[in-house]
């Protein structure tokens, strides 16, 4: 690396192909291919970092000079940086992007703003009959007609027990007694990504109502295939279930 124009992923190459090191590389190809398998919603220039420590993680120290020769192919004839070969790709099941259908979207080009991101307080109410609270969203928007939990965005300078209390009040003009936490669950749509911050609650009181919903129901946890939820939620009620085990 003291020599001219050798720098780390150079030596990572050469000490990987020449000697069969285990040395991870991060040249161009394959830093988009790892933006794409982690849906790095950032420039890759700014996690340089990061990615470093997922090519090492995911580098074979049994045969690191195969890998590393097989990372860069993947990148240069399937992984492509447009139209990218995912039906042929070997790594398509553990790719976020291609899960997300951002693979086009990813790498995020460098004059690009990076994705917005929202702290959501979900609230998962339990009556004293052990159903559970939910409600559809509105036929217009982003996921309309589409069942979820109750909950919304948390506001600056607000915990998510507040938030949660908050927006079920604001929605539902329920009042419920914010308990446990169930899971959190990260999400990304193709123009900003979500954070789920889910608490198991309780009911108090209130008659519920769909202020901001097209319709609410109270329903058993092993009645909740029949409705059609949001990606994002399937992963709350896989939580329940395994809670409930």
């Amino acid at each position: 690396m003291a020599l001219p124009g050798i720098g780390r992923s150079t030596a990572g190459g050469i000490l990987s192909a020449a000697f069969d090191l285990p040395v991870p590389i991060l040249d161009g190809n394959v830093k988009r291919v790892l933006a794409r398998i982690a849906a790095l919603p950032v420039p890759p220039s700014k996690a340089i970092a990061p990615l470093w420590q997922l090519s090492e993680e995911l580098l074979d120290p049994q045969r690191p000079r195969d890998f590393n020769q097989a990372f860069m192919d993947l990148g240069a004839t399937i992984c492509t940086p447009k139209q990218p070969a995912c039906l042929l790709c070997p790594w398509q099941k553990s790719c976020q992007a291609y899960n997300l259908g951002m693979q086009n979207d990813i790498p995020v080009s460098e004059n690009r703003a990076p994705i917005p991101h929202k702290s959501i307080g979900v609230a998962v109410i339990w009556n004293d009959q052990g159903q559970i609270l939910i409600d559809r969203r509105r036929p217009e928007g982003l996921l309309g007609g589409m069942w979820e939990f109750p909950g919304g965005k948390i506001e600056p300078g607000e915990s998510i027990e507040q938030c949660i209390r908050r927006e079920i009040q604001e929605e539902l003009a329920i009042d419920i007694e914010v308990g446990d936490h169930l899971v959190t669950v990260d999400h990304t749509y193709t123009h900003f990504r979500v954070t789920l911050n889910v608490h198991h609650c309780r009911y108090l009181g209130g008659e519920p109502q769909p202020i901001e919903c097209d319709e609410i129901r109270w329903v058993e946890l092993a009645d909740l295939d029949q409705f059609p939820f949001p990606k994002a939620n399937l992963e709350i009620i896989a939580a329940l279930r395994q809670a409930s085990r």
